[in-house]
């Protein structure tokens, strides 16, 4: 079997930065197993495939370990796909998820996804996490993610996790974000995973819809710019709305190719 494969990366107008994707076009799904050995096969942090479906793109997000519930990135990054590569579409996707509707339309050279808005609420560290921590947050919240707020960037760039502390703990599908206001930005973030092949993730959309809800405020600002300060670092445009977050970011195929199984 013989299926196109695009790996993009998501949320840089550059090659080497933001967070890679990998796009698998499909005329009909897989079984499930055989989805999750081709994200496994890839090795990055999501693979999306998606299939037409009427006016709509059905679309499913794997990580190497799982099948996850939202993914930002490569949400973009299929975006990206459909309307610069393959120009299935001119102006805006539709995808079906199992997180409802999401809606990505290009402006002003960039791509604009309209997210659930993911409000976070106060809660209470688990000691896993608290003890893999080399540095205690100020604040600690949680939606489908943890949310530990620090003092400044500085203290979130020296964050290290003790990994044999942290994957003692399950959160699937969930994940810790650490934050911060920015230095040049009006707030930056990390994103790492317990039990998960790749610890960090280089740069996580789904976790700006529990960020800017927080954000909005504390900075009493409805429209952010974020960035996320991994080694590949990533930038983000986040405006709050009543039940959602639009989310507007860059992306840039890096290659593509053909799977062959």
């Amino acid at each position: 079997m013989k299926l196109p494969i695009f790996q993009i990366d998501a949320f840089s107008d550059k090659v080497f930065e933001g967070n890679p994707a990998c796009i698998v076009p499909l005329e009909k799904w897989l079984e499930d197993n055989v989805l999750l050995k081709i994200a496994q096969e890839n090795a990055v942090a999501e693979t999306a495939f998606f299939v037409r479906k009427g006016k709509k793109i059905h679309l499913r997000w794997f990580t190497p370990d799982i099948e996850m519930d939202l993914c930002g990135h490569a949400t973009l990054a299929t975006a990206h796909c459909i309307l610069s590569e393959l120009k299935l579409v001119s102006e805006k996707v539709i995808f079906e998820t199992v997180s409802g509707d999401l809606e990505v339309s290009i402006k002003n050279e960039s791509y604009l996804m309209n997210f659930p808005r993911r409000d976070p609420q106060l809660a209470t560290l688990p000691n896993e996490i608290k003890n893999a921590l080399n540095i205690q947050p100020k604040e600690i919240l949680k939606s489908r993610d943890y949310l530990l707020v620090y003092e400044n960037q500085k203290e979130v760039e020296n964050i290290i996790i003790n990994r044999e502390i942290f994957d003692t703990i399950n959160i699937n599908p969930g994940g810790v974000i650490i934050t911060s206001k920015g230095d040049y930005y009006d707030f930056v973030s990390r994103f790492f995973t317990p039990q998960a092949t790749i610890l960090e993730d280089p740069v996580t959309g789904s976790a700006h819809c529990t960020l800017a809800p927080y954000w909005s405020k504390i900075l009493n600002k409805t429209v952010m710019k974020a960035q996320q300060i991994s080694e590949r670092k990533g930038k983000l445009v986040c405006e709050l709305k009543k039940d959602s977050v639009n989310i507007t970011g860059k992306a840039v195929t890096y290659s593509k190719g053909n799977l062959i199984i």
